[in-house]
């Protein structure tokens, strides 16, 4: 069973977490912008942070065997912070890096005016830049979130196609796949989705324009979910290529618009700027 794990910070995961993902068939991956927990206080750091996944975490991955890809944004949450929205005017300058292959995590958290700008300036954003959109629909009220979401795409210049609408639910997937955009589902141990509710949603919605991720962030979360997902189908009466659908095809049809998938791994370097994994060797 080969893997691409369209969403999932890998920021937030160890090594032996890559180590079981490439056990588990994982072998593509792309890691969004995201939220650290706590609020950031300057531009620098979001800097800082775009680099790591442009560079650092590229390195670690390709350690084990994993295409390492990101997007980059002003997520949501932090788009109400003054002293964050600097990001927007320096996000063109990484927007043309090779390994970007989307703008996000963009959307909504709490559905203010300044997520409203957020939202619609990064939409132009990957317009401008020719790269689709990663788009998080609010955990809360998500019908409405996601009625307000599919409005301001509607008035941008980003093709619906060129969407993927995530953190769905049973509550939204609905209207998400009559936008016209692709419809994203995140899996955890405890929250959001499941395998039980995600294999009802694939019944009932069939498997086109469908992606399945682990999201793995810093809270209980779980790397093998898509793994996970991928066994319950076959044990649910769905055929092999339907996994593949969902979890290779799917995701590679959708972050291909950027032209940057890059699903080879060469030899990995020894070394990243002068640094390595390793401790206690040379």
């Amino acid at each position: 069973m080969r893997i691409f794990d369209p969403h999932i910070h890998m920021t937030s995961r160890t090594t032996d977490d890559y180590q079981a993902m490439y056990d588990a068939g994982v072998r593509a991956l792309v890691e969004p912008s995201f939220w650290l927990g706590q609020p950031r206080t300057s531009p620098a750091s979001f800097f800082d942070y775009f680099d790591a996944l442009l560079g650092w975490e590229p390195f670690r991955a390709a350690q084990y065997g994993i295409a390492h890809h990101c997007t980059l944004a002003l997520n949501p949450k932090e788009a109400n912070d003054p002293r964050c929205t600097p990001v927007l005017d320096a996000l063109p300058r990484y927007l043309v890096k090779d390994s970007v292959v989307a703008v996000g995590e963009i959307g909504y958290d709490s559905m203010t005016p300044a997520e409203d700008t957020a939202l619609a300036a990064q939409l132009q954003l990957a317009a401008d830049h020719g790269l689709p959109a990663l788009v998080h629909t609010p955990h809360r009220d998500k019908l409405a979130g996601l009625h307000r979401t599919i409005d301001v795409i509607r008035e941008s210049h980003l093709a619906p196609e060129r969407v993927l609408l995530d953190h769905l639910n049973e509550t939204t997937v609905k209207e998400a796949r009559d936008s016209g955009c692709w419809a994203g589902f995140s899996i955890y141990p405890d929250t959001k989705m499941d395998e039980d509710r995600m294999i009802a949603v694939l019944k009932t919605h069939g498997t086109e324009k469908v992606l399945v991720n682990s999201a793995a962030d810093w809270g209980r979360s779980d790397p093998l979910k898509t793994r996970k997902v991928g066994d319950a189908m076959l044990a649910a009466g769905f055929s092999e290529d339907d996994v593949d659908q969902v979890l290779w095809r799917n995701p590679v049809a959708f972050y291909g618009q950027s032209g940057r998938l890059q699903l080879g791994i060469a030899a990995p370097e020894p070394l990243h700027e002068g640094n390595s994994i390793l401790r206690g060797g040379e």
